[in-house]
C-alpha cells in the first residue's frame, strides 16, 4: 500500500473546508487556517490520521471481519460503490434502511425474501402466479436489490463502518454507537468527530477528495485480505514444523541407554537386575519430561482473537481481558451472567451486550472447530439463539 503524500491531497481539493459560519467548534484542531471566509484542513493531520485509519482497517479485514461502507450522496455514492465491490465488502449507496444495525433480524429477512424470489424464478414457482402477481413481486425484488442487493452477502453485524459525511449518515453513526461497532469517517469542517473512533478530517463534497481518501481505504483492506489468505494457506507447513520435536525424543534417549549397558557388561549378575530396572525406569521418564515444553510452546503459538466470536467487538474484547478471560478456553467456562456483569462494569455501553452464546461459541473455537462455528454464526441471527 502506498503512502499518499501532502501534494496529492493538496491537487485533489482535500484541503477544502466549509464556510467559516458553518464550521463545528470541536473540528478546531484539525483546521490549519481561514481563507476567503473558508476554512481550510492540515493536510499533515489528515495522512497521520489516514495512516492509522488504513492500519486498523487492515486489521479488521485480516481478522475476516465484514466493513461496511455508507454514502448515499449523489457525488460519492458511485465512487464508493466501483471501489468497495473490488474488495468484495459490503457497501449502502442509495438509502440508509432504519434499523440496518439495531434491528438486523428484520433486515436479513428482507434479504432472505430476496432469495426466496429467485428460487421461485429457477423451480418454475414463478410462472404459476397470475400475470398481476409476477408484475409485484418483480417490483418488490427490483427494490430489494436497489437497496439491499450490496449486503446480501452480509450475514452478521459488520466489524466496523466507514462513513462519507457524517451530518448525513447521523443515523447510521447513532446506530453503530448503540452496538459499540468502531467508526471510520471522511470528516468535513461542519461535522462533529467526537463521535467517530478514527477520524479522517477531509473535504467530503468534492468527488476527487472523495476519490483519493477511497482509494486508499480500499487499498488498505485489499492489504489485510492478502495477509489473510496467505496465514490461511500457511497453516499446513505450521503444522508440519510443530510436529518436528517428536521426531527427535527418542535421540535424546539412545544415549542413555547406552551408557546403561555398558554398566552392564562389567556388573555381577546380581548386578544386572537393577541396572535393567533403571534401564526402564528412564525410558519411563524421559518421555513425561519432554511432553510440558511441548505443551508451553503450543499455548504461547496460540493467539485468541475474541472478536472472532459473534457479538465480541473490540472494546468488549478489551474488558474481557482485563478481566482475565483472554482465550477461548476461559471464556468457554464462564458463565454468561458473569460475563454481563464483566461488560456493565467496563463500559455502560457494553452493557446491552448479550453474551449467552458466548462460552458455546469459545468453545468450538478452542476445540478448533472453526468450520462448525461459522455454520452456526450464519444460522444464527446477530449471535443469538
Amino acid at each position: 500500500m502506498a503512502k499518499v503524500e501532502v501534494k496529492e491531497l493538496l491537487e485533489a481539493g482535500v484541503h477544502f473546508g466549509h464556510l467559516t459560519r458553518k464550521w463545528n467548534p470541536n473540528m478546531a484542531p484539525y483546521i490549519y487556517m481561514e481563507r476567503n471566509g473558508i476554512h481550510v484542513i492540515n493536510l499533515y493531520k489528515t495522512v497521520a490520521k489516514l495512516d492509522e485509519a488504513n492500519e486498523a482497517l487492515k486489521k479488521i479485514a485480516a481478522s475476516g471481519r465484514k466493513i461496511l461502507f455508507v454514502a448515499t450522496k449523489k457525488q460519492a455514492k458511485d465512487i464508493v460503490a466501483d471501489k468497495v465491490a473490488k474488495v468484495n465488502m459490503p457497501y449502502i449507496t442509495e438509502r440508509w434502511p432504519g434499523g440496518m444495525l439495531t434491528n438486523f433480524v428484520t433486515i436479513r429477512k428482507a434479504v432472505k425474501k430476496m432469495a426466496s424470489i429467485d428460487r421461485m424464478k429457477k423451480d418454475g414457482t414463478f410462472l404459476t402466479l397470475s400475470k398481476k402477481e409476477r408484475l409485484q413481486v418483480d417490483r418488490l425484488r427490483a427494490k430489494l436489490e436497489k437497496n439491499l442487493g450490496s449486503i446480501s452477502e452480509m450475514t452478521r453485524l459488520p466489524g466496523a463502518l466507514f462513513i462519507v459525511d457524517t451530518m448525513r449518515e447521523h443515523i447510521a453513526v447513532k446506530e453503530a454507537q448503540k452496538l459499540n461497532i468502531p467508526i471510520f469517517a471522511m470528516v468535513d469542517t461542519n461535522c462533529d468527530p467526537r463521535d467517530i473512533d478514527f477520524v479522517v478530517p477531509s473535504n467530503d463534497d468534492a468527488s476527487k477528495s472523495i476519490e483519493i481518501i477511497m482509494g486508499q481505504v480500499t487499498d488498505a483492506v485489499a492489504e489485510g485480505l492478502t495477509e489473510r489468505k496467505a496465514e490461511r494457506q500457511g497453516d499446513a507447513p505450521k503444522a508440519r514444523t510443530t510436529e518436528a520435536p517428536k521426531a527427535e525424543a527418542p535421540k535424546a534417549e539412545a544415549p542413555k541407554a547406552e551408557t546403561v549397558k555398558t554398566v552392564k557388561a562389567e556388573a555381577p549378575a546380581a548386578a544386572k537386575e537393577k541396572t535393567v530396572e533403571k534401564v526402564e525406569e528412564v525410558k519411563v521418564e524421559t518421555p513425561k519430561e519432554a511432553a510440558p515444553p511441548k505443551a508451553k510452546k503450543a499455548s504461547a503459538s496460540k493467539k485468541d482473537d475474541l472478536t472472532k466470536i459473534e457479538g465480541i467487538g473490540p472494546k468488549a474484547a478489551e474488558a474481557l481481558v482485563n478481566a482475565g478471560m483472554e482465550t477461548y478456553a476461559k471464556l468457554a467456562k464462564a458463565k454468561a451472567d458473569k460475563i454481563k456483569e464483566v461488560l456493565t462494569e467496563a463500559s455502560s455501553r457494553l452493557a446491552h451486550l448479550d453474551p449467552t452464546s458466548w462460552p458455546k461459541q469459545s468453545k468450538m473455537a478452542a476445540d478448533d472447530k472453526w468450520d462448525e462455528l461459522k455454520e452456526w454464526q450464519d444460522n444464527t441471527k446477530g449471535g443469538v439463539e
